[in-house]
C-alpha cells in the first residue's frame, strides 16, 4: 500500500485535507494528516518527523499560510529543513495568504458547506476572482458568512465541497497538480 503523509501548520488544514484528499486520490493510497501548532511548531518538529519516518513507499507533502512573510523565503526554509533530513523529495505548498484563500476561490463550497444560500452569486466580483491576492482572507470569509465561518468547524464543512478543479487559487490549483504527480502511479 502506497501512503501520503501531509504536514500542515495548523489543525484547520488538517480537517479540511481529510475530506479533499480522499475525493483526489485512489483509493489505494493511504492517506495521514498531521497537524502542529502553528509555523513555529512545524518547523520545530518537522525535522523529528522525517528523519524518523521509516514506513516504505512513502510521500510528504507540507503545507502552510503564507500569511504576511515572503513565501519564497518561506519554501526555501522548509526546503532546507526537509534536505537537512534526508527528504529531498518533499512536495511544499503554501497557501497564499492563507488557507481561506482557497475557500473564497469557492465561494459555492463556503455556501453548500455552510448552508447559506446566496453565497456563491459574489464570486464574480472582483476581489473574489483571485483569491490569492485578497490580505486577508481569514477575515473576509468570516465577514462574508457573517461570522458562521469558523476554522476548523467550517474548515471541516467546506473541504467536502471544494472543486478539485477550481482555478481561482493559484496557490490551491498548485497544491492539487502537485499531490496528484507524487502520488501517481509511474508508467510500465
Amino acid at each position: 500500500m502506497r501512503r501520503l503523509v501531509v504536514f500542515t501548520e495548523e489543525m484547520s488544514a488538517k480537517v479540511m485535507l481529510e475530506s479533499l484528499l480522499p475525493r483526489l486520490l485512489p483509493q489505494e493510497i493511504h492517506i495521514q494528516c498531521v497537524d502542529f501548532e502553528g509555523k513555529r511548531d512545524l518547523e520545530k518538529q518537522l525535522p523529528i518527523k522525517l528523519k524518523g519516518w521509516r514506513t516504505p513507499d512513502t510521500a510528504f507533502v507540507i503545507l502552510r499560510g503564507q500569511d504576511s512573510s515572503n513565501c519564497h523565503d518561506g519554501k526555501r526554509n522548509l526546503r532546507k529543513i526537509c534536505d537537512a533530513a534526508n527528504k529531498p523529495d518533499v512536495l511544499i505548498r503554501i497557501a497564499c495568504r492563507e488557507l481561506e484563500s482557497w475557500y473564497i476561490g469557492d465561494l459555492a463550497a463556503v455556501e453548500a458547506g455552510l448552508e447559506i444560500d446566496g453565497l456563491s452569486a459574489s464570486q464574480e466580483r472582483a476581489k473574489y476572482r483571485i483569491p490569492d491576492n485578497v490580505i486577508s482572507p481569514s477575515k473576509e470569509l468570516k465577514k462574508i458568512t457573517k461570522n458562521r465561518y469558523q476554522k476548523v468547524g467550517g474548515s471541516r464543512v467546506i473541504g467536502k465541497h471544494l472543486s478539485l478543479d477550481n482555478t481561482r487559487s493559484v496557490s490551491f490549483r498548485n497544491f492539487v497538480n502537485g499531490v496528484r504527480r507524487i502520488t501517481a502511479q509511474p508508467d510500465g
